[in-house]
């Protein structure tokens, strides 16, 4: 088979090519669905997925996520692209059931390597517990790949992002540095390791810490994707009208990702983000956990916020399950978010 270096047909990678959320945002502004009653979570306010109850016990979550290659190897591309549209049905507290590829491809290349990138996406796919069921391909230039998820939650235990309460605790439960490090990569100076490192963290599923997370209850939850930590806890502190209070310092690094950030390593997304999130956040960081804050992610983890006698026993049951959850803040009153330094 022809081997191609993906990201050399891609502008952007991964999360890293999301539209700038403000622009989403007022576009979505006027896009508001018709009211209706069984459905629980559409964009009033908008979440990780779109959840409508069937019956007393049963809801549907359906989410769809795609994106421009991040690596060039084929078969890891489709386990990151599947991992990432997986995790918000996770992030909804909802379990997997079917998914369908959305791909375009350029017909230039080997068919062979489209078929890598479905194999890579089927098997995160069947790790998830659910079925991939066929899709749509379209042809272009640029290669993408994702998936349309469904999954079932119960329609009491939906995890929304707006529910967060003063006095809970905020947790995360993967690294950060995905955009940090692929950008690296992208120039030349990626540190021995640290790609293998996101990689590791970006084909994990989000499956194992929710899991362990239902029956703690969580206030709310969301996944930390291209809008960086930042971005994604002032989507969750404005919604749930409650102030965010970060610590920096507790922030987890990828290996290299820090040094990276140090060294003055940015991704596009960075920009957009503190465009987005910047007027709402206060802080005293240094440049470079500001910059891992900022960060785009792909496939990241879970932003969980949950009360606070809660907390120490669901911190030490998913370490045991060794899940790498990090204590990175609390929730309080008022409005915004504090990175403290």
């Amino acid at each position: 088979m022809e081997t191609v270096p993906l990201t050399s047909l891609a502008r952007a990678g991964g999360c890293a090519a999301k539209y700038a959320a403000g622009r989403l945002e007022t576009v979505l502004a006027g896009l508001l669905p018709a009211e209706a009653e069984d459905l629980l979570v559409g964009l009033d306010p908008a979440d990780d997925a779109a959840v409508y109850r069937l019956d007393a016990d049963r809801a549907i979550v359906f989410t769809v996520d795609f994106f421009p290659p991040l690596v060039d190897d084929p078969r890891t591309f489709g386990a990151i692209a599947a991992t990432n549209a997986l995790n918000d049905v996770f992030a909804m507290g909802g379990t997997p059931l079917l998914a369908l590829s959305i791909a375009a491809f350029p017909e230039e290349l080997p068919t062979e390597m489209l078929g890598e990138i479905l194999a890579g996406a089927d098997e995160r796919v069947r790790a998830a517990g659910a079925i991939l069921v066929g899709g749509h391909t379209i042809r272009d230039d640029e290669p993408k790949y994702g998936l349309a998820v469904v999954g079932t939650v119960h329609p009491d235990a939906v995890w929304p992002k707006a529910g967060a309460k003063p006095g809970d605790v905020l947790f995360l439960t993967k690294p950060l540095g995905t955009g940090i490090v692929l950008q690296a990569v992208r120039d030349g100076v990626a540190p021995s390791g640290s790609l293998d490192a996101a990689v590791a963290s970006m084909v994990e599923l989000n499956k194992a810490a929710a899991d362990t997370l239902r029956p703690f209850a969580p206030n709310a939850v969301t996944d930390v994707t291209g809008f960086g930590l930042l971005g994604h806890t002032h989507e969750l502190a404005s919604r749930s009208c409650v102030r965010a209070v970060l610590d920096a310092a507790a922030l987890p690094p990828l290996p290299g990702a820090l040094e990276l950030a140090q060294n003055g390593v940015r991704t596009g997304g960075d920009r957009r983000n503190r465009e987005y999130a910047g007027p709402h956040v206060e802080s005293s960081a240094d440049a470079a956990l500001e910059a891992l804050a900022y960060d785009p992610q792909t496939a990241g983890g879970l932003l969980v916020s949950i009360p606070a006698e809660r907390a120490a026993v669901l911190e030490a049951t998913l370490s045991a399950e060794g899940v790498p959850i990090r204590r990175i803040g609390q929730v309080e009153t008022g409005a915004g978010i504090v990175l403290a330094g």
